[in-house]
């Protein structure tokens, strides 16, 4: 491509470089680290088809009960010795309260998705600027939690050998549990580190409480991952220390988005345009006419 000149208004002819050349986001590593406006039907197969695949991964993961037994124990004689193995009296304390643990059986089974599918259309219709970033956050914290399940199988505390702790699905005949009951040859039992439960309600909090202006939402983004933890302790599908994992998780999946896009998602602009617009020429600039 041929060099340009400007004539100005003395007659003289300057060299200007060649808009294109000079324009590095037209490489295709940059233009894939700028955020820009997600489309809505790619959105949903992208999710759809990545949740399709984190369960196939997931229940592929051979169920190495005698390991995932054997780790449920140092787990639990870890938090013993760590004075927070509390969780078979959470456990039963809850279970007493019949209407309040089929409550937190029905939370357990629901919310983990009607939540994390709320807060991911919430920043899709309000905050686009932000959305693929924070999504990407989510995508990294699932995808290493994989890794998790492989690397460390472990019994949920309602399976463990010689415990007192209480299925209270199975007790109190309610659906949701894919690991209990006729669902659980469905789903891998033993893929209790790290807690997605908890991973995914952090990163609705975070979430909702950095993006929100409402003061009391930014509040209820706070108590949703704390009521969650409460609610995989009292059904005796995690211990402390899962949670733990999602957390680290999560931490992951944060770090792998600040990286790609040069800083923490919700620091990005909340907007963005749909599509780059050409620039426009300034009323006064001076005319471009090509070198002879």
């Amino acid at each position: 491509m041929g060099d340009t000149t400007v004539t100005t208004l003395d007659g003289r002819e300057a060299a200007v470089p060649d808009p294109v050349a000079a324009d590095p986001g037209q490489g295709l590593l940059p233009r894939l680290r700028t955020p820009r406006r997600p489309r809505f039907w790619f959105e949903i197969l992208l999710i759809a088809a990545s949740y399709w695949v984190y369960s196939l991964v997931r229940n592929a993961v051979p169920e190495q009960r005698t390991e995932a037994l054997r780790n449920a124990d140092w787990i639990w004689q870890a938090e013993q010795q760590l004075g927070i193995a509390v969780e078979e009296s959470v456990n039963h304390a809850v279970n007493s309260a019949t209407w309040l643990i089929i409550g937190m059986n029905y939370y357990y089974a629901t919310l983990h998705f009607v939540v994390t599918l709320g807060v991911l259309v919430w920043l899709y219709r309000r905050h686009p600027g932000r959305y693929a970033a924070t999504r990407l956050v989510l995508f990294g914290t699932t995808a290493v939690a994989l890794v998790g399940y492989y690397l460390y199988p472990l019994a949920p505390p309602r399976l463990m050998n010689g415990g007192d702790f209480i299925d209270t699905v199975m007790v109190h005949q309610t659906w949701g549990s894919m690991a209990s009951g006729d669902l659980k040859h469905m789903s891998n039992q033993y893929a209790a580190m790290p807690s997605m439960h908890i991973g995914w309600s952090v990163w609705c909090g975070l979430t909702i409480f950095a993006l929100a202006t409402v003061p009391w939402v930014r509040v209820l983004g706070l108590l949703y991952p704390a009521l969650t933890l409460v609610v995989i302790v009292a059904t005796a599908n995690h211990f402390w220390l899962d949670a733990v994992g999602g957390m680290l998780c999560l931490a992951f999946g944060f770090a792998v988005s600040s990286v790609w896009y040069g800083r923490q998602p919700y620091a990005l602009p909340r907007d963005v345009p749909s599509q780059a617009a050409a620039p426009s020429r300034p009323p006064h600039e001076p005319a471009v006419s090509p070198k002879p």
